[in-house]
């Protein structure tokens, strides 16, 4: 990342990435997929609704991890090698201690959340039990997640990807034969998603285990560093805060879309696993700049890091914006996937042709936050994200829903928000001395 392109360096580093966020969007849509069409519109509302939650659980812990693979980077680009072996330790000693507390917290709180959520009775069973088993991996999914977060910040994005493929496969296979043939239901499907996740990060860690680099696990060395420590998580909660509150106000657009019944949820589920696919473009291109950013910043490169931000946004606001235009046009199509009822697709819809025409500032967003978190400087990201896509936009959704109850005014809640928040991003952007912040921080230790 230091040296050559940067359009080349960035475009190739993130291609990886983006297969392997394609395959995990097939992933998470696979239950969906089966579940809609084997089991019905209840059965696809109940794991509908438990996307904003498991994202309030582990959107936190990733945040952490963020924290972790920029001290990686940042250490990986300045040849500190020790360094580099110090918080890679240090980190998947934190994950496996972070796997245990999210399967505890996530299988006893969370049908408490749920009901918070109003989730409706028709569905509430379904959605506990797809909880229950889905959070017994939770070691799985944050091990995966820590052990790629390693592999990323010493720029190898293709061994994680290899590992998802192979975790793909296995979750499909498994979601059909449990589910359509030998009828285990809803729990089938999430016990067909938390053996995959094991099966991730069994071959992630192996390779960890024999890889050869200053990034090589040695199962004596997995303990806390309290210095490191300390220093991933300045860097990474922020982000993880950011990430909770964002998934808290998360929750409460997905209760008011509750409100409005089964056919709500399932069509505005269908479209959120549409639009998991639309966004790959976006946080691809913004884990390649936070890893570029770090990594420059190792080694000095200031000019480059600046140019890098330039051309890495360019290239995710432009494939964002075009895939936009798809989705608006072929949303209908597209969302047969998960359902064939009318009243599912109507809703789901009208979701997509209300923000797919946004999707390029939701890349700017993204690509803006990335590059400064690649810098460390996470609180920036982290006060305009929570004051726009949670305070306002929960402002926004108790006013309007009260005044107009129709599920559709929810849906502009999104561009809306993503609006105000590119905009002060840009203001920062430009009038902020923020490259002079990166040389400023590289002068202290990290």
């Amino acid at each position: 990342m230091t040296e050559g392109s940067i359009t080349k360096k960035l475009v190739f580093f993130a291609l990886p990435l983006f297969m392997g966020q394609l395959l995990q969007q097939l992933y998470n849509v696979v239950d969906s997929v089966v579940v809609g069409n084997v089991l019905g519109k209840e059965a696809l509302a109940a794991v509908s609704t438990t996307g904003s939650l498991i994202f309030l659980m582990v959107g936190f812990i990733m945040g952490l991890f963020m924290g972790g693979s920029v001290i990686i980077g940042k250490k990986y680009g300045a040849k500190d090698m020790e360094g580099v072996s110090a918080a890679a330790h240090t980190l998947l000693a934190f994950a496996a201690i972070m796997g245990i507390v999210l399967t505890v917290w996530g299988y006893f709180f969370t049908p408490v959340l749920l009901r918070w959520m109003g989730t409706p009775d028709d569905v509430m069973p379904n959605s506990i039990l797809y909880f229950k088993i889905f959070f017994m991996g939770s070691l799985g999914n944050v091990g995966y997640s820590a052990c790629c977060s390693v592999f990323q910040a010493v720029g190898d994005s293709k061994r994680p990807l290899y590992y998802l493929i192979a975790s793909t496969v296995t979750n499909t296979i498994l979601d059909v034969l449990f589910v359509k043939f030998l009828g285990f239901g809803i729990g089938g499907a999430a016990a067909a998603t938390i053996i995959a996740q094991f099966l991730s990060m069994t071959l992630a860690f192996t390779k960890l285990l024999r890889v050869d680099g200053p990034h090589r696990i040695y199962l004596k060395k997995i303990r806390i560093n309290k210095d490191i420590l300390a220093k991933e998580l300045k860097i990474g909660l922020p982000t993880g805060i950011q990430n909770s509150v964002i998934a808290i106000g998360n929750v409460v657009v997905q209760s008011n879309i509750n409100a409005f019944g089964s056919v709500a949820m399932a069509g505005c589920g269908s479209y959120f696993k549409l639009e998991g696919f639309a966004f790959l473009p976006i946080t691809c291109m913004c884990m390649a700049l936070t890893t570029f950013t770090s990594q420059n910043l190792g080694a000095g490169n200031y000019d480059r890091v600046k140019k890098g931000a330039r051309i890495g946004s360019a290239i995710s606001v432009g494939c964002a914006e075009v895939i936009g235009v798809l989705v608006f046009s072929l949303a209908p199509i597209l969302l047969r996937m998960f359902s064939s009822e009318a009243d599912v697709l109507s809703v789901g819809a009208t979701q997509a042709r209300t923000e797919s025409l946004f999707y390029c500032l939701l890349a700017l967003n993204h690509c803006l936050a990335g590059i400064l978190r690649g810098a460390g400087k996470t609180t920036v990201p982290m006060a305009v994200m929570l004051s726009s896509w949670c305070l306002l936009r929960i402002t926004y959704i108790t006013i309007i829903v009260r005044i107009i109850p129709k599920v559709n005014v929810i849906f502009w809640a999104y561009p809306l928000t993503w609006s105000v928040s590119a905009i002060i991003f840009l203001i920062y952007y430009f009038k902020a001395d923020w490259i002079h912040y990166f040389a400023r921080q590289e002068k202290q230790p990290a």
